[in-house]
């Protein structure tokens, strides 16, 4: 029988709760630039072609990356120590595939290089779960931004965007917070941080 969420639905347009984390449960960010540079790739892979972004780390003339802007829409993210989670829409059927492949890829380089190391950098292939029902979607980010132990301060994580924070371009937070007409920021926190999870919907998103 295969792992837990190894065996993806690929739907065109289907939302997914998209996460994955290091071989042995290692530490895939050990220090402020991994982080960083994880999120300067999310930001060239997602952003409009137009918009002429670089990557921070070069890449030889002969690969061409791939944009991803108008196949996949993440509407949030969490980056922890030793995994990350990933809140995407996809609008056609193997677009998730596609840009995991190239930010997997991306990634495992950029830190076996820095690091001197070689071999799997992740715990296998992603995984995924397909979602579907809008409440299970608005709970899907309420776990993601629940990961770290002081939400309201952590670096890593969309949870800003929905607050009015700032405003990462690259992040869709339309989808969730057009359900919360009238002062969204405050009535989106609200929602997240003054009601727990329950145990299903725990279950439903963890990882093991």
């Amino acid at each position: 029988m295969p792992a837990k969420n190894i065996v993806k639905e690929y739907q065109s347009g289907g939302y997914y709760h998209i996460y994955n984390r290091g071989v042995e449960k290692r530490d895939i960010f050990l220090d402020e630039q991994d982080y960083k540079t994880f999120l300067s790739y999310l930001k060239f892979y997602l952003s409009p072609p137009l918009q002429g972004l670089t990557l921070k780390v070069k890449t030889p003339p002969s690969r061409q990356l791939r944009n991803h802007a108008e196949t996949i829409d993440l509407f949030s993210y969490c980056l922890m120590p030793n995994h990350l989670h990933l809140g995407v829409q996809q609008h056609t059927q193997k677009a998730i595939a596609s840009f995991m492949q190239s930010l997997g890829t991306k990634y495992s380089t950029y830190f076996n290089k820095k690091y001197d190391r070689v071999g799997s950098l992740f715990q296998g292939c992603y995984k995924a779960v397909r979602i579907k029902s809008e409440e299970q979607l608005i709970y899907l980010t309420k776990y993601i931004h629940l990961n770290p132990p002081n939400i309201n301060n952590y670096p890593y994580s969309s949870y800003g965007n929905y607050l009015g924070k700032f405003n990462q371009t690259w992040i869709n937070t339309s989808t969730i917070l057009s359900r919360y007409p009238n002062n969204p920021h405050k009535r989106y926190q609200s929602f997240v941080e003054e009601s727990d999870l329950n145990e299903k919907t725990t279950q439903s998103f963890s990882l093991d």
